[in-house]
């Protein structure tokens, strides 16, 4: 108990992480998983919703708003990045990922001559700028409705693609494309919507974070390296596995830096290497849930 009073803010940062985290990397795992397409321009989206939410902030719209705006622009270029890359889709991950690499380049370079390379912070919405005592410690309420939108999403997500015939479809497309489309589904229009939630989502991710990570050029390159290590922890294609993949890599985050501050930069790979000794696919990777 002591030690958990000690750390109990550091825990809760690593939740607060863990939220971003997950809205992130479940878009990323979601494409890669059930599409197998490697898009290294997700970090892209992260950093683009960043920046929206300090220029629509800056220009007195409300925080809602800018989030609101940001799923709108994520959803119609996910929905861009999944026509351009039809063509390659089955080429193999190596084309993938140079044409996503570029585009990520090109985005990078785009921001840079809008925003320059300039440090931004944004402030946190209105009644969610103070702190409330939780168990003897001051704590950010916005981190707290961080953790809460973050859990909303994760519960939503899973029931959309694990419990509704729509998530049946997604999966069904994946599985065997020909076969869906003979009963008369359209299944390109499936595979767009998946990619344009990932991209909506990450995006938005990218808003809600930035109160708490800031806006800086880079930061797109970091938080993929966490997204690609959630979806590497908790397994491809599960959204429970991103979930906590994503608790995992926040908590390893915080507590790293406070615990053990002289490892904290290679502590999360020593921990990802361990797992995947013990569990090759994942957490809940595919081997796993079939397995089950």
């Amino acid at each position: 108990m002591a030690w958990l009073d000690t750390n109990m803010v550091s825990l809760l940062d690593g939740l607060a992480v863990g939220a971003l985290l997950f809205m992130m990397a479940v878009g990323l795992s979601l494409i890669f998983g059930l599409m197998d397409v490697l898009n290294l321009a997700h970090g892209t989206m992260f950093l683009l919703g960043a920046y929206l939410a300090y220029q629509l902030t800056a220009l007195h719209l409300s925080f809602v708003s800018a989030a609101l705006i940001s799923l709108a622009v994520g959803g119609v270029l996910g929905c861009g990045f999944s026509y351009a890359l039809r063509p390659i889709r089955r080429r193999g991950h190596l084309d993938q990922a140079v044409l996503t690499l570029g585009i990520a380049l090109i985005g990078a370079q785009i921001f840079s001559m809008i925003w320059g390379d300039d440090v931004y912070s944004v402030a946190a919405p209105v009644g969610t700028a103070h702190s409330m005592l939780i168990a003897g410690h001051d704590y950010p309420v916005y981190r707290l409705v961080v953790i809460g939108i973050g859990a909303t999403f994760a519960i939503l997500v899973y029931l959309v693609f694990q419990r509704t015939n729509l998530g049946a479809t997604v999966r069904a497309a994946v599985a065997d494309q020909q076969m869906v489309e003979a009963l008369g589904v359209n299944t390109q229009r499936v595979l767009l919507g998946v990619f344009a939630t990932g991209a909506a989502l990450a995006c938005f991710a990218g808003v809600i974070g930035s109160p708490i990570l800031g806006v800086r050029a880079g930061l797109d390159d970091e938080v993929l390296l966490l997204a690609l290590v959630v979806v590497v922890i908790g397994g491809l294609g599960s959204i429970i596995g991103v979930a906590a993949g994503a608790i995992i890599v926040g908590e390893v985050q915080s507590l790293g830096v406070v615990m053990l501050p002289k490892y904290a930069s290679f502590l999360l790979f020593i921990v990802m290497a361990l797992i995947l000794v013990l569990r090759p696919g994942g957490i809940f990777g595919r081997s796993e849930r079939r397995a089950s």
